[in-house]
């Protein structure tokens, strides 16, 4: 039996408006390059933000260490659409 307490596989990560609209991004472009131009940021923090949100869902109980991964979630949860792809 699960308690209140344990982490369930449908736990949304609490990601920040920013961490979405980042994650979004990249998963939309071809690679962090592209998402951070679209986004007037370096790349290196399009990379900052996607290991704080795979620690995030790592922490859910839900981990997600490839762009795959991390694709399947955001559809899981809501955060980005297939027509969106």
């Amino acid at each position: 039996m699960t308690t209140m307490l344990e982490h369930s596989p449908a736990q949304k990560p609490a990601l920040s408006a920013r961490e979405i609209e980042i994650l979004r991004a990249w998963l939309i472009c071809e690679s962090k390059s592209e998402a951070a131009a679209r986004l007037y940021v370096t790349a290196a923090t399009v990379s900052t933000h996607i290991v704080r949100i795979r620690e995030k869902y790592a922490r859910v109980g839900r981990t997600a260490p490839t762009k795959t991964a991390l694709l399947v979630r955001a559809l899981q949860d809501g955060v980005v659409s297939i027509d969106e792809l």
